[in-house]
């Protein structure tokens, strides 16, 4: 079956099964090499990335974005091997104020990527200092700056991952050399503030999420990747949205699931992004390719352009901000309606 995305063909393969971790594995073995006993998802965060060799191959990074009520914040702390990358960002929804910052230090050496999903991490520099620090059943998101586009920056939340509640822990073989692990946890309650010079935004835990990205992989040189995602209220009902196109095509795995109340929903075939590279702003469809399990439209009201153009790092982001409508189809053929539902969804291509 081929699938015509609006620059490249791509061959999708049909339903699968996708093989449930149950058990903590490690993503290497002890010489190194790509476990490929990993393979799989699962509901936990059970899977430890011990990266080693690959010498400027390996890329790594926690990637945090925070949805309040009146704005979102945002931090990442990215290790490539050759470079740290680190950027924080917040929009203000109503009136579409928007500061991003970055900091990329070639060959930072003191920087420790962990292996475990939640463990802590921090990134100091003269122009930021970003803190991702874990307490057991809590992160404690902190991250100051003097220069945040103009404005001193404060951000104090605390973010609560629930016992019980699912996550999606991933891995993706590309290859016996090239492999990623990714987590993503959604809908974990945040409570805290943000300020922004004089300008103050509070976060409730009944009305703000937090989702994690965490990534550990070695990755090949040019990748480029869709995602798609949102954590919020749904009527009474929290509802968390996890979809990725592109970069698993054709391995056997996906990033693909939804949350309803924290029980995950994990949707083995792949997701086909629609939308108009000419006008991102344009709204977007995310369908699944092998039944009408998945059909969502993404309504963007903000895009976020970010690129870089170093030596060594090349990327063009365009993330989305906007709300999803729709629904997605639960394994007992109950649909869960989708109804401006606040979340993100982008393109993102990378020389790195």
């Amino acid at each position: 079956m081929i699938y015509l995305y609006p620059f490249r063909e791509v061959f999708i393969i049909a339903k699968y099964h996708e093989n449930e971790i149950i058990k903590p594995i490690k993503l290497c073995t002890t010489d190194g090499k790509f476990n490929k006993e990993s393979i799989g998802w699962a509901r936990r965060p059970i899977i430890t990335s011990n990266l080693s060799g690959n010498f400027l191959r390996k890329k790594k990074w926690n990637y945090w974005c925070v949805f309040g009520k009146d704005a979102l914040f945002s931090a990442t702390i990215t290790h490539m091997d050759y470079a740290a990358v680190c950027f924080i960002y917040y929009l203000e929804y109503s009136t579409k104020k928007y500061i991003e910052e970055t900091v990329l230090v070639p060959f930072h050496q003191k920087l420790t990527m962990p292996e475990e999903v939640l463990d802590s991490v921090e990134f100091i520099h003269n122009k930021m200092g970003i803190f991702f620090v874990n307490n057991g059943n809590n992160t404690l998101l902190k991250v100051s700056s003097k220069d945040f586009g103009g404005k001193t920056l404060e951000v104090n939340l605390t973010i609560n991952h629930p016992n019980n509640a699912d996550s999606l822990n991933v891995v993706v073989p590309w290859s016996d050399e090239q492999f990623q692990f990714t987590a993503k946890h959604h809908c974990l309650p945040a409570t805290g503030k943000v300020k922004v010079g004089d300008q103050s935004f509070s976060f409730d835990e009944k009305s703000a999420f937090a989702v994690l990205d965490y990534g550990r992989g070695v990755w090949p040189r040019k990748s480029t990747w869709n995602w798609g995602m949102a954590s919020g209220k749904q009527h009474e009902d929290v509802i968390g949205l996890n979809f990725g196109g592109q970069w698993t095509d054709n391995t056997g795995s996906n990033e693909n699931a939804f949350f309803v109340n924290g029980s995950i929903t994990k949707i083995n075939e792949d997701v086909e992004f629609i939308y108009d590279r000419n006008d991102f702003m344009k709204p977007w469809k995310i369908e699944s390719t092998e039944t009408d399990d998945v059909r969502l439209t993404f309504h963007p009201f903000f895009e976020r352009k970010a690129a870089s153009n170093a030596v060594v790092v090349k990327s063009d982001v365009h993330q989305m901000v906007g709300h999803y409508e729709g629904y997605v189809r639960m394994q007992n053929g109950e649909k869960v309606e989708i109804n401006q539902l606040l979340g993100c969804i982008e393109e993102h291509i990378a020389v790195w």
